[in-house]
């Protein structure tokens, strides 16, 4: 079923974040991929995460496309001028790929290329707008084009904002949706009742909204989120049961499927299960949902 399809029936649906290599080498991917086939709807592929130098979302979504797997394509303002944006979004739906996810991307300085200039050309919105003009058969410039593409388009909300940071997301976020935006993904979430002041601004009968569910590898892990990563909450119990266990990474495993049942059990749209380069962990957080 198609993901746009899944989310219109009110399925609930799963997502796993699927980085490309750093290298050429796809065996590891597909692998991984291959390992959840048919417990994962669609594998959400970024651009170069955090500016780290990788294989891009399009070059991932295309060969994974290719291998019979559904993904949804990162596209980033950091790296290409419209030009560049314009051409990979025709190249992707050419190729199959008809979900994608616009962001801004993290800084350079972040990554490991800090002599590399980022581009702006243009922001997050203007990207929006360009994927709406493209859907309606003609390019930024006004050209018509020969064959129009038809995207589901995604972004991201930050969903534990607070007071008035909370009101500039909602703002932020109703100017996606008016430029043709369907479903928001959030940053990681470990408590729901952290994020309840947002979901009652939210309409969901309108508004997709998808967790983002992050496996945590280390106490050590979990305690530099909690001190250090802003508007996310992580409860000391979750803390106290990894230092606790005699298996952390099993333990950790298990926290992430509990986060995952409940949240479909509160009714949302799906999950995105992140697990920073433990994809060989899916098939266990996905047992038993």
């Amino acid at each position: 079923m198609e993901l746009k399809e899944k989310f219109e029936a009110g399925d609930f649906a799963i997502l796993a974040e699927m980085e490309p290599p750093k290298g050429v080498d796809i065996s590891p991917m597909l692998e991984n991929a291959k390992k959840v086939k048919g417990m994962v709807d669609a594998f959400v592929v970024p651009e170069m995460s955090n500016a780290v130098m990788r294989l891009s979302a399009l070059g991932g979504s295309m060969i994974l496309q290719a291998n019979g797997f559904q993904t949804v394509m990162q596209v980033c303002c950091r790296d290409r001028n419209r030009l560049a944006l314009q051409a990979d979004l025709l190249a992707a739906y050419a190729c199959g790929i008809k979900n994608i996810m616009a962001v801004s991307g993290e800084d350079p300085s972040f990554g490991d290329h800090h002599k590399a200039k980022a581009v702006y050309d243009i922001d997050l919105l203007e990207m929006l707008k360009a994927v709406q003009k493209l859907q309606t058969g003609t390019d930024m410039a006004g050209v018509d084009l020969l064959g129009t593409p038809s995207f589901l388009v995604g972004s991201t909300a930050n969903a534990g904002a607070k007071d008035q940071g909370l009101e500039l997301e909602i703002e932020e976020m109703n100017k996606k949706i008016d430029e043709g935006t369907t479903f928001f993904i959030t940053p990681p979430l470990f408590d729901i009742s952290s994020i309840e002041p947002f979901m009652k601004r939210v309409d969901r009968s309108k508004t997709i909204i998808i967790p983002t569910v992050l496996l945590l590898k280390s106490v050590g892990m979990a305690r530099y989120i909690d001190r250090n990563l802003d508007n996310v909450h992580l409860p000391g119990t979750i803390i106290e049961r990894i230092m606790k266990s005699p298996d952390k990474a099993r333990e950790c495993v298990s926290i992430a499927n509990e986060i995952v049942s409940a949240l479909k059990q509160e009714g949302f749209n799906g999950v995105l299960l992140s697990t920073i380069g433990w994809e060989k962990r899916l098939p266990d957080i996905l047992k038993g949902i």
